[in-house]
């Protein structure tokens, strides 16, 4: 099987090829080397600072944000240009994401225009550095109960910031303990008395000097496991005034005469409408996971092609990616990192759609916006987690090797490990999509807290997903129409099977969940909370099986938009690699549901070697298509002898580009 790893990059690359080459290219030169030692900590926060600065005038990093703010309004090359940096420094990542994405995201989604005209563009230059103010230190999760206040002084129009208690103070926030200037602040506010929820406030958090403003504490962080670069710190605020404006109004205001005002009523859906217009940065954190990932793959194959260990009797020694166990560890993890590569293209199509050219969604149904929300969830939390598994494979596929500091295996490790955790813990946006499936986005459901589903499931969820029919008909229909029958010899290649089991697993899991909480609750007394509590192990299960459905779909779907032969036969072995290693890595939950026999369990196996086997020889190319420039993998073991593979990026001159001049330029009909 033959590939041309070129034009498989043009293809990986998509609509936004350009913004990733000129973002490999940009972050190829000197000014963004990888030191031979990590630097000091403070140091370090210098370094990753000034980087930030280099980029925020290149254009990369605002794209998404309006034209006359500094930036195109393309949310998809935004992405793009994000997911292209995740290869180089991750601290560099987070500063950015922190600065453009999350404290100028909250300006953009949840200000108006007097905050975009006051701030978008000193936010795009770096001239205004910001954090984004939501986890406290006691609610990491539960951002509808933080407790930091922002009270309105009729007498003087303005809102007073106060961190009650320990407990309230803003935590692990991002830029917070070195550069930040102002926070978008999510805290409760308070007018006349009357609490009326989560809303996002923005707080001058130092002078002109760098100190600190009057009544703000700053503390630093400290060291983490990773990430080192970015200064976390924690804040708290002590009667800290600001004026009227300082209120992000898209969705609510308090009038000069102290009225509150919203055109959403209802206190929970204007919550989840306010942190629903954020989802890019779930978005953006899965896309860094899977270039993450790609990093590791990269290094880790290319150093399996090329060392040697073992061999027959009285013959050389063969390269690791020879031995079965070698291709079994690296292999699978390589085809799904493409299927989720493909999920993500999806994703960021759909936010392009919704949050980019359609004017950020208003003439998008709330439909849209919520099956979007749900799926950007559950594909963060399976990239991320895949991340996390895939780059300790790596680390140990290189043996001593990946466990040098220079090889970057640790430090892609330590780095990426918070991402299972930020932007929404895994395990909570798992309980979001299965909440989801399991009230098909009935409106009345956002009314009751994330534990209180099953109460709502006795009224409409489980009429939801079981209406067509009921006990056990359900299931004999699933197995009908889904799944070919367990007595015929069908080939685990075909595509339909394939798609066959994976439908019937999510069908199946989320029916029985279903059930399972309607009995709970049918029993006297019963506690809808304890209900939940003691059905998450099957909720999560049922999210995973949805989310893996939706995985092996987008894969299918980019196979068809694969217009060269040896390229659609190429991803085609891919995706059954994929497909068949997801179904084995759960074959005893097949088996244990009679869809699989123990003679196809063996055939799986059996058919995961041969398909290991059969893209062995096309392992490096598969890396190579990626795209990662050597300055930017900058692992000794993945260039041997110290040369290039033949993916450094070209020479672009003394000075660095402008991605918004060169799109201008080129004609945004580029960007799909």
């Amino acid at each position: 099987m033959s590939v041309d790893p070129v034009a498989l990059r043009r293809f990986l690359d998509g609509g936004y090829a350009i913004v990733r080459e000129y973002e490999r290219a940009m972050l190829s030169q000197p000014e963004f080397a990888k030191p031979p030692a990590p630097p000091p900590t403070d140091r370090y926060r210098e370094q990753v600072s000034e980087r930030a600065r280099i980029l925020a005038a290149t254009g990369g990093p605002s794209l998404l944000f309006p034209k006359e703010y500094g930036g195109l309004g393309q949310v998809g090359a935004a992405i793009a240009s994000f997911e292209t940096l995740a290869h180089s420094d991750l601290s560099l990542l987070v500063k950015c994401g922190v600065q453009f994405g999350l404290f100028g995201g909250a300006v953009h989604h949840l200000g108006t225009r007097k905050h975009h005209q006051a701030y978008l563009a000193k936010i795009a230059s770096l001239e205004l550095p910001g954090c984004f103010a939501m986890s406290e230190t006691g609610h990491g999760s539960n951002v509808q109960r933080v407790e930091t206040t922002a009270t309105w002084d009729a007498d003087t129009g303005e809102f007073v910031i106060e961190t009650p208690t320990e407990s309230a103070q803003k935590d692990y926030i991002g830029n917070a303990a070195r550069d930040g200037r102002m926070a978008a602040v999510f805290c409760q506010l308070i007018v006349g008395g009357e609490s009326r929820g989560v809303h996002a406030i923005l707080v001058p958090i130092r002078d002109e000097d760098g100190s600190p403003a009057a009544g703000v504490e700053i503390f630093d962080c400290g060291e983490k496991l990773g990430l080192n670069g970015v200064d976390n710190g924690r804040l708290a605020f002590h009667g800290v005034r600001v004026d009227r404006d300082a209120l992000l109004d898209r969705y609510a205001e308090v009038t000069e005469d102290g009225e509150y005002r919203s055109p959403i009523e209802n206190e929970n859906r204007r919550f989840f409408t306010m942190l629903g217009t954020l989802v890019q940065g779930r978005v953006s954190v899965g896309g860094a996971a899977i270039s993450a990932t790609k990093s590791a793959l990269t290094i880790a194959i290319r150093h399996g092609a090329r060392r040697r260990q073992f061999g027959p009797p009285d013959s050389e020694e063969l390269p690791l990616l020879e031995f079965r166990a070698h291709q079994r560890r690296l292999l699978p993890a390589l085809a799904t990192t493409y299927a989720l590569h493909f999920a993500q293209e999806h994703v960021v199509a759909e936010l392009d759609r919704i949050f980019g050219s359609l004017g950020e969604g208003e003439e998008e149904a709330e439909r849209d916006r919520r099956e979007l929300e749900t799926r950007a969830a559950g594909l963060k939390a399976i990239a991320t987690w895949h991340a996390t598994e895939t780059i300790q494979v790596c680390r140990e596929a290189c043996g001593g090797a990946g466990y040098m500091s220079e090889n970057r295996l640790g430090e892609l490790k330590a780095d990426t490990d918070v991402f299972t955790t930020f932007e929404g813990d895994n395990t909570i946006l798992l309980q979001l999509v299965a909440k989801s499936l399991l009230t098909g986005y009935q409106d009345e459901f956002e009314e009751l807290g994330a534990f209180a589903t099953a109460g709502f499931v006795v009224s409409q969820a489980w009429e939801t997903v079981v209406e067509r029919s009921a006990g056990r008909e359900v299931i004999q229909r699933l197995t009908d129409d889904l799944v070919p029958s367990r007595e015929r010899d069908e080939d685990l290649l075909d595509r339909d099977y394939q798609l066959g089991l994976f439908r019937f697993r999510e069908e199946h899991v989320l029916s029985g969940a279903a059930r399972r909480l309607r009995r709970g609750l049918s029993a006297d007394g019963a506690d809808p909370f304890e209900v939940f509590n003691d059905c998450q192990d099957h909720v999560l299960v049922a999210a995973r099986a949805h989310v893996h459905r939706e995985i092996l779909e987008d894969f299918c779907a980019a196979i068809e938009r694969a217009d060269d032969g040896d390229l659609r036969a190429l991803l085609e072995r891919l995706c059954d690699l994929y497909a068949l290693s997801e179904l084995e890595r759960d074959r005893a939950w097949f088996q244990e549901h009679a869809r699989i026999s123990s003679t196809r369990a063996k055939m799986l196996t059996r058919a995961v070697n041969g398909l290991c086997a059969g893209l062995r020889p096309t392992a490096e190319d598969l890396v190579d298509a990626f795209g990662i420039p050597d300055e930017l993998l900058a692992a000794p073991i993945a260039l041997p002898g110290g040369e290039a593979s033949g993916t450094s990026s070209a020479d672009i001159g003394d000075e660095l580009p402008n991605v918004r001049e060169i799109l201008e330029r080129v004609g945004e009909e580029v960007l799909q």
